[in-house]
């Protein structure tokens, strides 16, 4: 079992950066994969990106390539999302997820957040 709990989320203006972090219970963080997603009112949840068990591999939506960086330190059990660039369309509620398999590209992650909120302003 692995509880997951985002924090960092706010009110930010467009172009400017957020960092969010995703804290993991358990002592096996290690061996899991993490997602990050989105959901902006009134759509599904969608893929933002993923980093593999050690963190040395990582894979992004293109709407945020180049943009967004994930990294984990596992002795933290913590994983990050750094968003630059921000744009009012990154506007959402962000979610963290754990997987034992990697990559994980959908929604069929094992453990997710409860969410924390990102708003952009123009």
């Amino acid at each position: 079992q692995v509880q997951l709990v985002e924090s960092g989320g706010g009110l930010v203006q467009a172009g400017g950066s957020l960092k969010l972090a995703c804290a993991a219970s358990g002592r096996t963080f290690s061996t899991y994969s993490m997602g990050w997603f989105r959901q902006r009112p009134g759509k599904k949840r969608e893929f933002v990106g993923t980093i593999s068990w050690s963190g040395s591999s990582t894979w992004y939506a293109d709407s945020v390539k180049g943009r967004f960086i994930i990294s984990r330190d596992n002795a933290k059990n913590t994983v990050y999302l750094q968003m630059n660039s921000l744009k009012p369309e990154d506007t959402a509620v962000y979610y963290c997820a754990a997987a034992q398999r990697w990559p994980v590209l959908t929604t069929a992650y094992d453990y997710w957040g409860q969410g924390t909120q990102v708003t952009v302003s123009s």
